[in-house]
């Protein structure tokens, strides 16, 4: 089996902000709802912290992953060429799915690991949240 690493972990990311988006366009459309480039980017910023953070937790049992918000926030660079000048707004989401992932991973630690039905109720909350109501949630909640 392959763990999740340094090595592999962009790739990873790359197919999982992929899936993201097209599950989070399907839910919306079923729902009537439009999408913001905002939204769909912040949603998988939020999907990449939390399927690695279960994948991490899976492959290292008893290791709290406390680098993942560095790795995936702090260190990761917009590629301007990528961006097409929406860099502004890729950060903007970046911003908020970062405030919103530091507070889940408190409840996370609390929780010892465990996903708990405290965290996938929060996480089935967000997800359906309107893009005005993520923000303000994620607002109220820092």
């Amino acid at each position: 089996m392959v763990r999740l690493h340094d090595g592999n972990v962009a790739d990873y990311w790359t197919a999982l902000e992929g899936v993201s988006h097209f599950l989070y366009l399907a839910w919306n459309a079923g729902h009537d709802r439009p999408v913001s480039l905002l939204e769909l980017e912040m949603q998988a910023e939020v999907d990449k912290y939390v399927a690695s953070y279960w994948l991490m937790r899976e492959q290292l049992p008893g290791r709290f992953p406390s680098e993942l918000l560095s790795v995936l926030f702090e260190r990761t660079r917009i590629d301007p060429r990528l961006a097409r000048g929406r860099e502004a707004m890729y950060r903007e989401a970046s911003r908020y799915a970062e405030k919103f992932c530091r507070r889940l991973e408190q409840t996370l630690r609390g929780a010892h690991g465990e996903s708990g039905g405290e965290v996938l109720a929060e996480l089935r909350r967000f997800y359906r949240l309107t893009n005005a109501r993520k923000l303000a949630h994620i607002e109220r909640s820092v």
